[in-house]
């Protein structure tokens, strides 16, 4: 597996019809493999992260090596910034049980649901932050970590290092239908609890709507202080 950083630049004339739609991005993160299928070691996962007004940066987690040269000369910096990939194996294959990790996670929190009119229940996304917090505190456990805790609280009070720090809802077409996506992204602390349900929560991705930026869970050293 591989991971890779690429920033974006989202001044560049490109940049709304890309970044805006999950579909055109998707479809130009696919185009730079010569074979995106999954394979036995995970599939394609991206996120897009947005920090302050005018940064972004794309995430890959994927089986082989990209080539994003399209993107950079889309949406990219062609003479200043590229992308980075690095072999993820290394990180991979280091998870032990007890490990403390910083995570950052954009999914799709939804439950089944019916309405009226509705023959079938159908997913239907969670509206409250309460209710996206929950929706990832209730798999952690078969995803492999648990959330650690506030340090200081009282015994039985502690809160889970878990915040939602972006919301969003996307609409787009897509073969004439009309398709929802409704967002969150989390950032916290865990501790590693099952290494080969964590590996592939982190090679296969967390949640629905994979090929729309949901899914990538990453992981960096924790700090002292604050999230990842």
């Amino acid at each position: 597996m591989f991971l890779t950083k690429m920033p974006l630049n989202p001044r560049r004339r490109g940049a709304r019809k890309l970044l805006g739609s999950p579909q055109a991005l998707h479809a130009a993160v696919q185009a730079g493999f010569a074979d995106p299928s999954p394979t036995e070691e995970g599939r394609v996962l991206w996120r897009l992260d947005t920090y302050g007004q005018h940064r972004v940066v794309l995430y890959t987690a994927t089986p082989e090596k990209p080539d994003f040269t399209h993107v950079v000369e889309q949406v990219g910096w062609p003479t200043t910034e590229a992308w980075q990939t690095r072999d993820y194996d290394d990180l991979l294959d280091s998870l032990r049980p007890g490990q403390h990790w910083q995570f950052r996670l954009t999914a799709n929190p939804v439950r089944s649901g019916r309405r009226e009119g509705w023959e079938t229940t159908k997913p239907l996304g969670h509206v409250t932050v309460k209710q996206q917090e929950q929706w990832l505190l209730d798999r952690a456990s078969r995803l492999g970590f648990r959330l650690l805790t506030t340090e200081g609280d009282t015994e039985g009070d502690a809160e889970p290092e878990l915040a939602v720090v972006d919301r969003s809802t996307r609409r787009f077409e897509r073969k004439g239908n009309q398709v929802t996506v409704s967002t969150a992204t989390f950032e916290g602390h865990l501790e590693v609890t099952d290494t080969a349900a964590l590996r592939h929560s982190l090679t296969f991705g967390i949640g629905r709507a994979k090929a729309y930026g949901c899914g990538l869970l990453t992981l960096a050293p924790p700090s002292k202080k604050g999230t990842a």
